[in-house]
């Protein structure tokens, strides 16, 4: 099969909470007519991003067209997984127009990407493009370091700071591998704020990448598919931190995930007070779940990062489904899972 005829996927990779899903969503509200086949990788094992994505009532967001993939990371379990998941995939009759990947936020588009090599997949699938979505409010603050010499330099000088930032990394490592940067949550910052944010994430970006503003996953179809960039074979070119370093093993044993279950919370706002109270008091990177508010028939979606919490109410609960809430808690190792999950119930 030539590249022009292989069916083009689209990795889309991103640091926790910077909006994938939401960008994933719109993209599927607004496919233009196109079958997209979507998988969805989380870091847990619950699939939060999945059901929500189902809840998007669109065609293109039949249950037969989502895949997830929880409970280990997608660039970890290629051979496991994802291979025999694209295999099934390509089965299909009609084939997919398009294939959408939505990594987890702790996961490295490159050993993904070069998954795309296998003798299986290489002669029927093409990477059409990677897209890194960052949270541009949380680059505007400085939530990550970009000058890594400076960072260098002060780390050499003090020997009580920590001489790794497992997150810093992950960031770079993403940015590193996009030919498409959207500065997500633009609504957010004025425009002097957003050219600032783009000049800062190119500073870790390869050669020739496009960098876009959006708010709200809005973005047209044709921005996001169709860049035709055959990353399969320039992914070498964009090396991770530990291969620039020289290392080639990736883990994820600086982070941990659980599920908190809550009961029934008294009204949405009493929620979010909560669940920021714990984001202050732990060291959590990511929260996200569903959970029941008394007196409405809808799912409230909870979805919090660093110490900014959005909630709104999306499907209603289905006969027979037990209304009891389930969050995804993601954090540093060694967080008190115990005292989170106390505290998250109320």
């Amino acid at each position: 099969m030539t590249a022009s005829h292989k069916i083009p996927a689209t990795v889309v990779t991103g640091f926790l909470g910077a909006g994938k899903t939401t960008l994933i969503r719109h993209l599927l509200q607004n496919a233009g007519g196109r079958k997209i086949a979507l998988i969805v990788n989380e870091f847990g094992d619950v699939g939060i991003d999945g059901d929500v994505l189902r809840a998007c009532e669109s065609e293109a967001c039949r249950e037969e067209d989502i895949v997830e993939l929880a409970n280990g990371c997608i660039c970890c379990t290629v051979a496991d997984d994802f291979i025999p998941t694209m295999e099934k995939i390509l089965a299909r009759n009609p084939a997919p127009d398009h294939i959408v990947i939505e990594t987890s936020g702790l996961a490295l588009p490159q050993p993904l990407v070069r998954a795309f090599r296998w003798p299986e997949i290489a002669t029927r699938v093409t990477v059409d493009g990677v897209v890194t979505v960052v949270d541009g409010p949380a680059v505007r603050d400085g939530r990550f370091a970009h000058d890594e010499e400076a960072v260098a330099a002060q780390r050499a000088a003090d020997p009580n700071v920590d001489h790794e930032d497992p997150i810093e990394e992950l960031f770079q490592d993403q940015v590193r591998s996009a030919d498409l940067i959207i500065v997500h949550k633009a609504d957010r910052l004025s425009e002097a704020e957003i050219e600032a944010v783009k000049t800062n994430v190119l500073t870790h970006s390869s050669a020739g990448v496009r960098v876009v503003s959006a708010a709200n996953g809005d973005l047209q179809a044709d921005v996001l598919l169709g860049l035709a960039s055959g990353v399969e074979d320039k992914i070498d070119a964009r090396p991770t931190t530990h291969e620039l370093e020289g290392e080639v093993q990736h883990d994820h044993d600086d982070f941990e995930s659980f599920i908190a279950e809550t009961p029934e919370a008294a009204d949405a706002g009493e929620l979010e007070a909560r669940v920021r109270r714990v984001l202050e008091a732990h060291e959590v990177l990511r929260l996200k779940g569903f959970v029941p508010v008394a007196g409405k028939t809808a799912r409230l979606v909870v979805q919090a990062v660093g110490t900014r919490v959005d909630t709104y109410f999306d499907r209603a609960w289905k006969p027979g489904e037990a209304r009891r809430g389930r969050l995804v808690v993601i954090g540093e190792k060694g967080v008190d899972q115990a005292a989170i999950a106390q505290a998250l119930a109320g």
